[in-house]
């Protein structure tokens, strides 16, 4: 069966460009021609094709920029670019290879060849269409847990911006950054699964109700199973409530058991907690929060590192063992449950 989709031909001969097109179009597909390279660009940002064939390769090297741009761009990345070449210019398809395109086209065109690479292409595209589908509805969930406390409006994205900024502190790399940022959105999904009358009660949680909040890191972990894209995210979302003395939830970890990941997100999830509003508590200053999360590396429960790189990044200053202790001020610590 053929599979149908909108193909975007950026060719600046128009001749070439009318006999894709008559092509492509005969077989069924929805084909829009440009002419110049920004307007390949835009079209992309605008109107997402399922695939984008290049011809512009020729005199000044368009195509190339075309393809990089595409793919440097986070929302057209996933688009397929074809490059069409010249026969046997090996120099241009090693330039389409480091501008990240998906295959190439051979001049003369063959048209059982250039079928057969499109339904490849286009099937790839439709797998990853229905990924990135799939991963919206989960970050989509996540949105949904945030929204059912307005206590917690805006607390995804401040875990995100803090994760991340402490991450890039550490050196991290980008995969890992990417991870910070998702886990800030997905930490709690799992929340999901939490009544109102316990994610919304305003005091202590009783213990039964204590037993239904500490089973939200495996919730979430689940839900976020079936995506591969997801994996460096699940750790997040398992292991954020864990003490690096084993007396976290929900498997008991201990030291380097903790995913660094995991750990950073948990300092900055306390820190978020401790000063904002919840139903169960005021919001507290800055320096009260840095002195709790101090305290608890004191505890072994927190990496002192990780919390002194906080305190920095955060702009307080990093509290190194031998500055003396501020005085000491009496700080609620924040519901172990939540």
């Amino acid at each position: 069966m053929t599979l149908r989709a909108s193909i975007l031909v950026a060719d600046d001969d128009e001749t070439s460009a009318r006999f894709l097109k008559r092509l492509l179009t005969k077989e069924g597909h929805d084909v829009s021609v440009v002419h110049a390279p920004d307007d390949a660009v835009s079209h992309c940002q605008d109107d997402p094709p399922d695939m984008v064939l290049v011809d512009l390769v020729a005199p000044r090297g368009y195509g190339f920029d075309v393809c990089r741009r595409i793919k440097e761009d986070p929302r057209t990345r996933l688009i397929p670019v074809v490059i069409v070449t010249a026969q046997g210019e090996r120099g241009d398809r090693l330039k389409g290879i480091e501008a990240g395109c998906d295959d190439f086209l051979t001049k003369p065109f063959d048209s059982t060849e250039l079928h057969a690479r499109i339904q490849s292409l286009v099937r790839l595209k439709r797998y990853t269409d229905e990924l990135e589908s799939a991963e919206a509805v989960i970050l989509g969930l996540g949105a949904t847990i945030e929204a059912r406390d307005p206590s917690t409006n805006g607390h995804c994205q401040r875990l995100a911006h803090y994760a991340t900024t402490l991450g890039k502190s550490l050196g991290l790399d980008a995969s890992d950054l990417a991870a910070l940022e998702r886990g800030g959105f997905l930490h709690d999904i799992g929340k999901i699964a939490v009544p109102d009358r316990v994610l919304l009660k305003d005091g202590k949680l009783d213990p039964q109700e204590s037993r239904v909040m500490r089973k939200h890191p495996i919730v979430g972990d689940s839900l976020c199973a079936g995506l591969r894209s997801l994996t460096k995210v699940r750790p997040i979302v398992r292991h954020h409530h864990e003490r690096l003395d084993g007396t976290g939830y929900p498997d008991g970890l201990r030291n380097g058991e903790v995913p660094l990941l995991a750990q950073i997100v948990s300092i900055v999830d306390i820190f978020d907690a401790l000063t904002t509003e919840r139903p169960y508590r005021a919001a507290r200053p800055s320096d009260e929060a840095f002195q709790v999360l101090t305290e608890e590396a004191e505890k072994g429960w927190r990496d002192r590192a990780l919390v002194d790189a906080f305190i920095t990044v955060a702009g307080a200053g990093s509290v190194a063992d031998s500055t003396p202790a501020p005085p000491r001020v009496q700080v609620p610590e924040p519901e172990p449950d939540r």
